[in-house]
C-alpha cells in the first residue's frame, strides 16, 4: 500500500459527525457547494478496509481517435445495492436527511497515487439539469479538487481531505466542472459519490 499521512481525524473506529459545520461556497447565483470538514471519523481505516475488499475495475473510455484507460480504478452500484462499508450507508443517511431527497446510485473512485487523476467535467447524465446534487465523500490522501465556470475562468481548490464531505449543488453540474488533476506526489485516494436531480 503506498504511503499516505494520516492525521487524528482519521484515525480510529469509524463514525459520522453529524454535528460537523457546513460551510457554503456560493459559486454564482445559482450554483454552491457545501462543505463539511471531518465528518467522518476513522476515514483512513474505511479506506483500508475498501483497498482490500472491493473488486475494483479499470474503465475505458474513446478519447478523440482512440480507447484508452481510465486514469483511475472505479466501482459503481446500482441504486439499492448495499454500500460496501456501514459507515458509507450512513453518510448516505446523513445527506438524504440534510436535503430530503433520496439519492439513487452510488459510485467509489480510487485514485492509486499522483499519476492517477480525472480531468475538468461535469457528470455527464446531470450537465443538461438545474437542480442537482453530488455528494463526495474522501477517505485517505489529500488532492486538489478544482471548480471552474464551464465557460473558463479560474479554479478554486476545495482540497477536501480524509473524511471531508463536498456537495455540489443546483447548476454546478450545467455550469461549472471539477477535476482531480495530476500532482507528483500522493497517497491512496478514494472519493465515495451520490448522485441526485429533480
Amino acid at each position: 500500500m503506498a504511503f499516505h499521512q494520516r492525521d487524528l481525524f482519521g484515525s480510529g473506529e469509524p463514525s459520522v459527525r453529524r454535528e460537523a459545520t457546513v460551510e457554503r461556497v456560493q459559486l454564482d447565483e445559482h450554483s454552491w457547494v457545501d462543505l463539511s470538514r471531518h465528518l467522518l471519523i476513522g476515514a483512513d481505516q474505511v479506506l483500508d478496509e475498501l483497498l482490500d475488499s472491493v473488486d475494483w475495475r479499470q474503465g475505458r473510455r474513446r478519447m478523440w481517435d482512440r480507447v484508452v484507460d481510465d486514469p483511475r480504478l472505479s466501482r459503481w452500484y446500482r441504486a439499492g445495492e448495499p454500500a460496501p462499508h456501514p459507515a458509507l450507508e450512513e453518510v448516505k443517511r446523513l445527506l438524504e436527511e440534510r436535503y430530503g431527497v433520496r439519492f439513487g446510485a452510488f459510485g467509489l473512485n480510487y485514485y492509486r497515487d499522483g499519476r492517477d487523476s480525472v480531468a475538468s467535467h461535469a457528470d455527464r447524465e446531470l450537465r443538461r439539469l438545474d437542480d442537482t446534487l453530488v455528494a463526495i465523500l474522501t477517505l485517505g490522501a489529500r488532492r486538489p479538487f478544482l471548480v471552474r465556470p464551464r465557460e473558463g475562468g479560474r479554479s478554486r481548490d476545495l482540497s477536501p481531505g480524509s473524511g471531508d464531505l463536498l456537495v455540489m449543488g443546483g447548476r454546478c453540474q450545467a455550469d461549472w466542472e471539477h477535476a482531480v488533476p495530476k500532482v507528483r506526489r500522493a497517497g491512496p485516494r478514494v472519493s465515495c459519490s451520490w448522485r441526485w436531480h429533480r
